[in-house]
């Protein structure tokens, strides 16, 4: 057999990019090395940011409004609440960048926000107690996703429409012939006209062009049991990420029982991670990281651990994605480097794979992403530009 299209890696990409090819009426497989909505690699952890003033680029709002409306689509078809709003904070020092950045988005699009000072921001949701000399972009649309939810949902959905599915099972390597692509898996060997990879911290050995483009980095969640619970209720407290005097923390509102949920992106700066090979207990030092934005900004939340947890962002030199097609191989597409802030665009992402794969192109815009950007073009020695 042949199939139209196979899909490396069953996360979150992965798994809407199988569910938009099926939909689409392709006969698509997807490989996955563990099972689906495993934790070993970037989407667990009970919740995930949305939000859509977003400081990193203006240019990911279109893509955000698009990914709302497709989470919405796919709650319908689950039956079941993926995406849960909460409004957001995006905090700082007014110059810091996720505040300017989020006015700038905010701008640009036309999106509502309040610009709110520590203190009437404190005053507003006494959950957070921010220092006097920062200030927070409000979002009332921003929120938070049921990653294991949305994953499995894009599966049963892709299921039902279909697509073939082998989880347990690892591919070994991929070769590229003219018309289609070999697939070698630990039990089988497969073929397809199209190939889309999205592997996550596993994307670079399968692609070597993203040896050096997407590298895994450790990082560490942290529940706790707020001190005075009903100010972490969803309906009281915003997810947030804040550029603090520590690093950039993010987090949400207590949810099914978990607890406040804090991390840190760059959570311990050398822990560059193989994820076969990586530390996934977590250790008092790892607390410590966490526990640091904890007791200043959250102190009401500072309360006993009830779970850490690993993960893994995929970072890329400029922190925005990796999306295209290969220039020596065009039927195939890669989706990597997500930089720990893509799971909320995992609908949309779907989306412009199936494009890339079966059309060859897609209407969305995605020249922040390009292999061939400068950002990218000096990180690895064997990449070779497109003309």
């Amino acid at each position: 057999m042949i199939y139209d299209a196979i899909v490396i890696g069953l996360g979150g990409m992965g798994s809407a990019a199988l569910f938009h090819l099926a939909r689409r009426g392709a006969r698509v497989l997807g490989l996955e090395q563990f099972g689906i909505a495993h934790d070993r690699g970037s989407s667990h952890g009970q919740s995930r940011i949305i939000r859509l003033a977003y400081a990193e680029h203006p240019d990911y709002v279109p893509l955000l409004r698009r990914a709302y409306a497709l989470w919405r689509d796919l709650e319908a078809i689950a039956h079941e609440n993926l995406l849960i709003v909460t409004g957001g904070i995006d905090a700082g020092t007014p110059d810091s960048v996720i505040v300017e950045g989020s006015l700038a988005s905010c701008a640009i699009h036309g999106i509502p926000h309040e610009l709110l000072h520590a203190d009437a921001l404190n005053r507003r949701f006494p959950g957070y107690r921010l220092p006097r000399d920062m200030v927070g972009v409000y979002q009332g649309d921003a929120g938070f996703l049921v990653p294991e939810a949305c994953i499995a949902a894009h599966v049963s959905a892709a299921r039902a429409l279909d697509a073939e599915v082998h989880t347990g099972e690892k591919v070994m390597s991929w070769h590229a012939q003219d018309d289609e692509v070999l697939v070698i898996g630990e039990r089988a060997r497969y073929r397809g006209r199209r190939l889309i990879v999205s592997a996550g911290p596993w994307a670079r050995a399968l692609v070597p062009v993203l040896e050096r483009l997407a590298v895994p980095q450790r990082q560490v969640m942290l529940w706790t049991q707020p001190l005075v619970p009903e100010l972490f209720e969803v309906s009281r407290f915003p997810v947030f990420n804040m550029e603090a005097h520590e690093g950039r923390f993010y987090g949400f509102p207590s949810h099914a029982a978990g607890g406040f949920k804090i991390g840190k992106y760059n959570h311990r700066r050398e822990e560059v991670a193989d994820p076969d090979e990586m530390d996934r207990e977590c250790h008092p030092a790892d607390e410590a990281v966490l526990r640091e934005g904890v007791s200043r900004y959250f102190p009401d939340a500072n309360g006993p651990t009830l779970a850490m947890k690993t993960c893994l962002f995929t970072n890329s030199p400029d922190e925005h994605f990796i999306i295209d097609r290969l220039p020596e191989a065009e039927h195939v597409a890669i989706a990597a480097g997500f930089s720990g802030h893509g799971f909320k665009f995992c609908s949309v992402v779907g989306e412009i794979l199936a494009d890339l794969a079966l059309d060859g192109a897609t209407p969305h815009g995605i020249d922040l992403f390009r292999l061939d950007r400068p950002a990218l073009r000096g990180s690895s020695e064997s990449f070779d530009a497109r003309s």
